[in-house]
């Protein structure tokens, strides 16, 4: 059998990998996983992790794919999936016939279509796969992927393989590349809009005297309840911002939303003031937030609050 390629072990990648190290689908000696990375010390941290599995350590994308006939791809931003694609030993270096290329990234639709036509240009097969799920949902194959493109790769029996040990869920939304990344978005711009209204939500309770921690509760007990409010309020509250999914990551994905909404005529003015309340955030030099958890954006809503507060102070 081939061995199985994976070029990005971010936040993301370094989960995806260790479950498909951890259920055996890679990491034999028949079947050994190859990996690449741009800091080459998250490569040897996960061989570290996993020191009796079989991972080889690859110094460019293109030997990557060279080494394997399924590679999986989870780079951070458009800007670093550019980089690492078309370089000149990057992933589209090493294509040739039959090499499936599985992108996981979000990225604009045009680019995942671009990048399709490359790689189908040089006998290739390209298979769009973002993931709905961040940090720990990775970690723990909870996954959730949204496939498009070439449908022969997404049932090959290998492929099914990797995508049950990594998430808990797929779909296929036909062999348009394209609709992946459009229900990708949708999923993400819904998110944050929620994550802006929760926090909008937080900062009032608190500033007309209420006890966050008692309307967390109050929240988690109606109709109105969500998995996210509850594992991210009190982190919030306790200004517990570790990264999972950056806010400058969550702030791309809205933004590409809106464009396809407003591409698509569709009324988004909802979503796109809460990208506008993620772009302040993201550009708050003083605040320095858009590394952190998008759960940050609370601390632009808590600045702008307080900001409000002074100048009516001023006006009294």
């Amino acid at each position: 059998m081939s061995p199985i390629g994976f070029i990005g072990l971010g936040i993301m990648g370094e989960g995806m990998t260790g479950r498909l190290l951890s259920e055996g689908v890679a990491g034999s000696e028949d079947v050994p996983l190859i990996v690449w990375n741009r800091t080459a010390a998250k490569c040897d941290e996960l061989v570290a992790r996993f020191p009796d599995k079989h991972i080889q350590v690859k110094s460019t994308p293109k030997e990557v794919v060279e080494s394997c006939s399924i590679i999986f791809s989870m780079l951070s931003t458009p800007e670093a999936s550019l980089a690492v694609f078309e370089g000149e030993t990057g992933t589209l270096a090493g294509v040739s016939d039959g090499k499936m290329i599985i992108d996981c990234a979000t990225l604009a639709e045009s680019d995942m279509k671009r990048m399709s036509e490359q790689v189908s240009s040089k006998g290739g097969r390209f298979l769009e796969a973002p993931v709905s799920g961040s940090k720990a949902p990775a970690h723990g194959g909870q996954l959730i992927f949204l496939c498009s493109g070439c449908e022969s790769t997404y049932n090959n029996a290998t492929v099914q393989s990797a995508l049950r040990a990594m998430g808990k869920a797929m779909h296929y939304f036909g062999n348009e590349v394209g609709y992946g990344t459009r229900a990708k978005l949708v999923v993400n711009s819904l998110m944050g809009t929620m994550m802006a209204a929760f926090g909008e939500s937080l900062a009032l309770a608190e500033s007309v005297g209420l006890n966050g921690n008692t309307m967390l509760e109050v929240i988690g007990q109606g109709a109105v309840q969500c998995p996210m409010f509850a594992l991210k309020g009190p982190k919030m509250l306790a200004k517990d911002h570790a990264p999972n999914f950056p806010l400058q990551h969550a702030h791309k994905d809205m933004k590409l939303a809106v464009e396809m909404a407003r591409e698509a005529k569709v009324e988004y003015s909802v979503t796109e003031g809460a990208e506008q309340l993620f772009q302040k955030a993201r550009e708050d030099a003083m605040l320095n937030v858009a590394e952190q958890d998008f759960s940050a954006v609370f601390e632009r809503i808590h600045k702008e609050s307080m900001s409000e507060c002074s100048k009516k102070r001023r006006l009294g």
